[in-house]
């Protein structure tokens, strides 16, 4: 199976598990447009479920496929987002952002008494940070936010490259809220919690990548079958 095949079984399998009356978070990114479209057609076929997207492309996806939306100030509680993820480790941890829409998703995700991830198996690593670090900022004052960042990948033993991420139009890549976007080379990732608890502190930085404790289960599609991680 090619990775579109691989990531439209789990998708297709994380759809089977959405009940009537759910309330669900639509992820963003290849692998959970896959899942919006296989929503949709179960939502054609009679299900009634409302769910919140994590961007504008999701948004605009569910709509064309007819999904009932609604907003975290309208349902602050979900029941369930199924979202993918850029890395994927042993212990449930992620590495999310390289769509550019990691803070709605980490909103939406900590709104979630349950988040299922889908991915292709080559998503599930030994140890996070073979894909860049995703850091959104503010951009004001982004060389001062930039320089802080890389002090403290430098104090938690995680150095690598910081790279503004960049549009097709040449100019920075702006997310949905109007932010920027560092991309942390880093390699490694040896303290996830450290890191994470380290770049919260910093002025400037509005969210990370690093999804800890988020994720309840996961659906990684690999070429010998389904495999089913946590609780799923």
């Amino acid at each position: 199976m090619n990775a579109e095949s691989l990531k439209r079984a789990a998708a297709e399998r994380a759809a089977a598990l959405v009940a009537n009356g759910m309330r669900l978070g639509l992820g963003t990114g290849s692998t959970a447009a896959h899942f919006v479209a296989a929503l949709g057609e179960r939502v054609r076929g009679g299900l009634n479920v409302v769910g919140v997207p994590t961007s504008e492309a999701t948004r605009g996806q569910a709509e064309r496929e007819g999904i009932r939306l609604t907003t975290l100030d309208e349902t602050p509680e979900l029941d369930l987002t199924v979202d993918g993820a850029d890395e994927i480790d042993g212990s449930l941890r992620l590495i999310k952002g390289g769509g550019g829409a990691l803070l709605r998703e980490k909103i939406v995700a900590a709104a979630s008494r349950r988040m299922v991830v889908i991915a292709d198996g080559s998503k599930r690593v030994e140890r996070l940070g073979r894909f860049p670090l995703p850091i959104e900022v503010v951009p004001f004052g982004l060389e001062a936010t930039r320089r802080a960042i890389a002090r403290a990948l430098d104090r938690n033993g995680s150095r690598g490259d910081l790279r503004l991420r960049s549009a097709a139009n040449g100019g920075p890549f702006a997310t949905d809220g109007g932010h920027f976007i560092l991309d942390a080379h880093l390699g490694r990732i040896d303290a996830p919690e450290a890191l994470a608890a380290a770049l919260a502190t910093i002025p400037g930085v509005v969210e990370h990548g690093l999804f800890l404790g988020l994720a309840t289960g996961a659906i990684l599609a690999t070429d010998d079958g389904l495999i089913e991680v946590g609780a799923v």
